[in-house]
């Protein structure tokens, strides 16, 4: 399968290096700088696992600028860009978020899209009938910053906002990946997840 990540941090980096194990993995960000430290197999940011991952795994990863590039025949598109919450107007900045998959159904229709930032309630639902589209999905992360890759190595539960044959395949990929073998795999509506 080939696999896009979008955003390298915390979320995005970890579940890279957790897919990268078993698929082509391409990690796309807005910072050259952070592109260039993954390609050189460095960790930008701090957590053991994926430092040692980067270092002596063999894993089939890359990262890049470019979006549409990077997204050219991939199966699967995980957003994992920043989301965050303003109190004064007590909701999530989800802009990133809308602009990736508004490229990704414009450059690559195919791909199915899966949600790992922190977006509102009804958010999915709300994209997919905005843009006329059945692409994206939201699937939950329970990760420790720090501890992120240990976190989906080691998964309590692995929860994908859809019934269907790509949310299967999705939760098995992630299952396939990690450590443990009796994960419970939840399949939900999207407002459930």
């Amino acid at each position: 399968m080939k696999i896009v990540v979008v955003g390298m941090g915390y979320v995005g980096l970890s579940n890279s290096m957790l897919l990268a194990q078993h698929n082509q993995v391409i990690g796309v960000d807005i910072s050259q700088e952070r592109v260039n430290a993954l390609n050189e197999r460095k960790s930008p940011i701090l957590d053991n696992e994926i430092i040692e991952y980067l270092a002596k795994e063999d894993l089939n990863f890359h990262a890049k600028t470019n979006l549409p590039d990077s997204i050219a025949g991939a199966d699967y598109v995980i957003v994992s860009t920043p989301t965050n919450y303003d109190e004064g107007t007590n909701y999530f900045d989800t802009s990133t978020v809308e602009a990736v998959i508004e490229e990704v159904i414009k450059h690559e229709p195919n791909a199915c899209i899966i949600i790992k930032s922190t977006v509102p309630v009804g958010f999915t639902d709300k994209i997919n009938d905005r843009l006329g589209s059945k692409a994206v999905v939201f699937s939950p992360e329970f990760l420790r910053e720090g501890r992120a890759l240990y976190d989906n190595l080691h998964p309590s539960r692995i929860i994908v906002g859809e019934r269907s044959a790509r949310a299967e395949v999705f939760a098995h990929l992630l299952l396939e990946a990690s450590y443990e073998l009796n994960v419970p795999i939840l399949y939900t509506d999207a407002r459930e997840a």
